[in-house]
């Protein structure tokens, strides 16, 4: 499995939560920031049909969520998609913040753009639980990747 390997972030983890908070603050009701959150999810790269399996799949969403993740060069590497066009989105906003980091970043930087954009008042209280659902997974597999490389120094 090869997550996108043009998925290197250009910006700090803070950087690229504040770019999200501009480009929400600049459309003006939630009509377009809905619009917005599924150009988002259009622009993500191709999941393939095999990556959608149950093992890839994140439990407590109400849509069908996968997610996949890589270490590569110290870095945690995400791949996500979901048959919510909206949801989609989503991933694309985590994806942006958290994908091409280090675990430790991941783990150290909460998503508080979440909060500045006021996105989880604007969710049905299923999405916003498929929401944390999807953080819990990102900062669990960051977890791993630092018990992994933390195990590795030791042999």
């Amino acid at each position: 499995m090869a997550v996108d390997k043009g998925a290197v972030p250009e910006e700090s983890i803070l950087q690229a939560q504040q770019s999200i908070v501009d480009s929400f603050q600049c459309l003006g009701n939630w009509m377009a920031r809905y619009e917005y959150l599924i150009d988002l999810g259009r622009s993500l790269p191709d999941f393939p049909e095999k990556w959608r399996t149950q093992a890839n799949r994140l439990h407590g969403c109400q849509a069908q969520v996968w997610m996949i993740s890589e270490l590569r060069d110290h870095k945690l590497f995400f791949q996500a998609r979901s048959d919510s066009a909206i949801v989609t989105g989503l991933l694309a906003l985590l994806r942006k913040v958290y994908s091409g980091r280090l675990p430790e970043e991941i783990l150290s930087h909460p998503p508080d753009f979440l909060q500045a954009i006021e996105l989880e008042q604007h969710l049905s209280p299923n999405r916003a639980n498929g929401l944390f659902h999807m953080m819990e997974r990102i900062r669990l597999e960051a977890q791993a990747a630092l018990d992994a490389e933390a195990a590795k120094a030791k042999l």
